[in-house]
This record gives structure tokens, sequence and C-alpha cells, in this order.
């Protein structure tokens, strides 16, 4: 008996999941500028509403993004045109997000989870996309390093299972090219790449070139690119980190890139001055520092499977002490310096090793590879503090032991923190490398 009920239940349970929500209505009394004001429905921030008009057949997705004295106010997810007074608000329940498993790997995704590639459906659950961190004290702690195949980070830079980094650049320097270097060569069990305000030109640039067939294979990709409203690229990072979570759940190993947290930044912005907010720095509102560290914050370690998080920074121009550079830099777990320099010189990947940092080097290192790349930095830093004299031929060979070697050094190890496109380098390899280089 019990044998025969139970399907049963499972099919009541499917048809709970997935039926309608039930529908709250209000109408649109006003529309200034980005914002459409209306009277109700009973919605909270966050939430997705349906605008339309029965006799236009107008209808457009919308987020409520706050409140003014008793009005809802929403921002469109899509085109407007159509839209009139006394349209039909109604409230819908939490999105349909794809369920985690390897018949999503591969997969380009929108911004509300929806395919991308017209590869057709994919199996769905309602569930938030609005997370909580893991508990602080029930993190587990970033002991193992994560391999990405790239040299001068496995080395100068070392990313463990569970970290947080930040890249930081300007535009042009080779960022996304990097995050496919490291897509292709991490040892990460799936990976997530976010593509946030991005040109729709080089979404398929990086789906076909950066990311190649390969990297496609165990990632999942969910795009919102530049000319989508503001609501939808705020909104496919929160996706994004959703199904990094809903991987980790289930003890895997992911890989989260984000390109870039400026444009996610630029989004939040826009809502917040169209409802009202007070510009602060650089015209940034108080809502977009409290969302980087909320959002942030969900990746990294959980009590089971770890979410380890490359985060871009698109710098303005070059400086690294921006606002957002800055509030991101002191909540990650470190940064990744790209520099316009190295790149001039046509050195790539153009990180600048001097400047870039991980808090978790001694952590997930042993004591001779901390060793290594300790001497190879001092190195690297005493040839830069007298570039100036040996470029000019002010330094006579022979009048510092200490920089005669530096010299010697420079060019090797200048050559080891170059590396083609799609050239892999395992963590092992890269630092006897390294060894053989400062060997005397």
């Amino acid at each position: 008996m019990q044998a025969a009920v139970a399907p049963l239940v499972e099919v009541l349970r499917t048809q709970v999941r997935h039926a309608p929500a039930v529908q709250r209505v209000g109408s649109v009394t006003g529309v200034a500028g980005l914002i459409i004001e209306c009277d109700g429905p009973n919605v909270g921030l966050g939430e997705l509403c349906r605008v339309g008009s029965p006799r236009t057949g107008f209808t457009v997705p919308a987020e409520v993004v706050g409140f003014r004295e008793h009005r809802v106010l929403l921002m469109p997810l899509g085109e407007t045109v159509g839209l009139h007074v006394g349209c039909e608000v109604a409230a819908t329940d939490r999105p349909l997000l794809p369920q985690p498993g390897p018949e999503l790997l591969g997969r380009v995704l929108d911004a509300l989870g929806r395919p991308f590639d017209g590869r057709g459906l994919l199996p769905v659950d309602r569930r938030e996309t609005h997370g909580t961190p893991p508990h602080p004290l029930r993190r587990q702690r970033i002991r193992e390093p994560l391999t990405t195949g790239v040299r001068a980070l496995d080395a100068f830079a070392p990313i463990g299972r569970g970290q947080r980094l930040g890249l930081f650049a300007g535009s042009g320097v080779g960022k996304s090219t990097l995050l496919g270097m490291i897509a292709r060569g991490c040892t990460a069990d799936v990976v997530v790449v976010a593509l946030i305000g991005e040109r729709g030109r080089e979404v398929r640039e990086f789906l076909e070139k950066d990311l190649g067939a390969e990297g496609l294979k165990r990632a999942v990709v969910v795009v919102a690119t530049s000319d989508s409203p503001a609501p939808l690229r705020l909104r496919a990072a929160h996706t994004a980190t959703a199904l990094a979570e809903s991987y980790r759940d289930q003890g895997r190993s992911v890989l989260l890139m984000m390109d870039s947290v400026t444009r996610l930044a630029m989004a939040q912005r826009e809502i917040g001055l169209a409802i009202g907010e007070p510009p602060t720095t650089r015209g940034y509102t108080p809502s977009v520092f409290a969302l980087l560290p909320r959002l942030l914050e969900r990746a990294g370690a959980g009590e089971q499977g770890a979410i380890t998080a490359l985060y871009t920074v698109l710098v303005e121009g070059d400086d690294m002490n921006e606002p957002v550079a800055d509030a991101v830099r002191g909540i990650l777990d470190g940064h990744v310096v790209l520099s316009r320099q190295l790149a001039h010189f046509n050195h790539y990947p153009a990180i600048d090793v001097l400047e870039s940092v991980s808090r978790l080097t001694r952590d997930i290192c042993t004591p001779e590879e901390v060793e290594l790349a300790g001497q190879a930095r001092e190195q690297l830093a005493l040839y830069r503090k007298n570039e100036d004299l040996i470029a000019i031929g002010a330094y006579q060979k022979g009048a510092n032991p200490a920089l005669d070697r530096a010299i010697a050094l420079h060019d090797p190890l200048r050559r080891f923190l170059r590396q083609g496109v799609m050239e892999l380098t395992s963590r092992t390899d890269g630092f006897a490398q390294l060894r053989q280089i400062l060997t005397p």
C-alpha cells in the first residue's frame, strides 16, 4: 500500500512546487523616469511583478525596488513601450531557478535563470536567489590550494579552495582572457560565470575564445549585457551566486567568477538614484556599499563544499583607490592587480606580482613555497627600485652584488611570469621552474 502511495505523493509535491503563485493585484498610477509607481499589490522588496494591460496586450516583468507614500515603486525588466496608467500589476512568487545537476553544465542562462542558448528547457524549482552567508563559526578553514594553471597566480598570489579574490584592472588589460585561462586550468568541480554588464559582442567571444569548448563543459554561464535594465544586471549576480551555493551544498568545489563587480555597483547606483537615495562618493549611493558585503560574503567555504570566488573590479582611470575598488578590497581575502604598463610591453597575463596579495599564502603553501616566492619578490622589487638607474646606464656592474643578482634574474623571472593563453602549468611544475631559476 505504502509503495503504491509513494508515486502519488511525489506527483502532488511536483504539482505544488510548479504551481503558479497566488496573484496579488494592483494598478499603475504613474511613471517617473525609470520608476513605475503603482497602487498595490502587497509585495516586498526584491519581489517580481508582472505589469500588463488586457486591453492592449502589453506585458513586462518588473522588480520591486522601494516604496513612497504608500505607493509601490517598480523598475521594469524590459521595454515599456505601451505602458499606461491603469495597467494591471500582478505579484508573482519566487523565480524558478534551474536545479543544479549535470544537465545544467555547459548551459548559458539569462539573469532570471532561463535558458539563453536556445538549447531547450531545464528542470526547475522555486527558491530564493537572495541567500545568506554561511555561519562564521561553521565555515571550514581554508587549508587547501586551488590550482589555476597560471604560474604568476599559483606562485605569487596563491588561491585557497574557498577563498575570495579580486582582479583589479582598467579596461582592455586582459581580465576576460585571464578568467578564461583560470576556468580552463583550475581544479574546481564546477565553474559558474556571471557576465554582468558586458558588451553583447564580448559574450560570444568569451564563450568560444576565452572559455572554449573544454571550459564550457563544466561551466554554467549567467549573462546580463550592458543594455539590460539595472535590476536584471543586479539579479544576474544573485542568480549566479545562488547556483554556486546550490552546488556547494552538494559538497562540490565551485569556482565562481563575476565580471564585473563595478558594473554591478553601477546598476545598484542607478536603482538607488532613481528611487531618491542621496549620492555620496562619486555618485554612489549608500545601498551600493551595503550590497557589496551581503553579496560577496555569500561565497567562500561552507559546512560542506566551497565556493572559490574571483571578482573583477573595473577601476576608473586605473585608480586602484576609487570607492568601489577600495570597498571590495576590504571585503575580499586578497587582490590581484593587472598593470596597463605591463600590457604595453606585451607582458601577458599583465599581473603585477609586487602589487598583488593573497591573505592566505601561509595557510595553503608549504614553507619552501613561501620562501621561493619571497626570494623572487625581493629580486623583482630590488630591480624595480633601481630600474631608472639601470635603464640610463648609471649603474656599474659590481657596485652592489645584490643588485647584480637581481639584474641577472630579471629576464628569467619575467619569462616565468609570461604565459601563453593556451599554456597551462600545474602548481608543482610552476614551483619547480621557480626553484630552478633561483638556484645559484
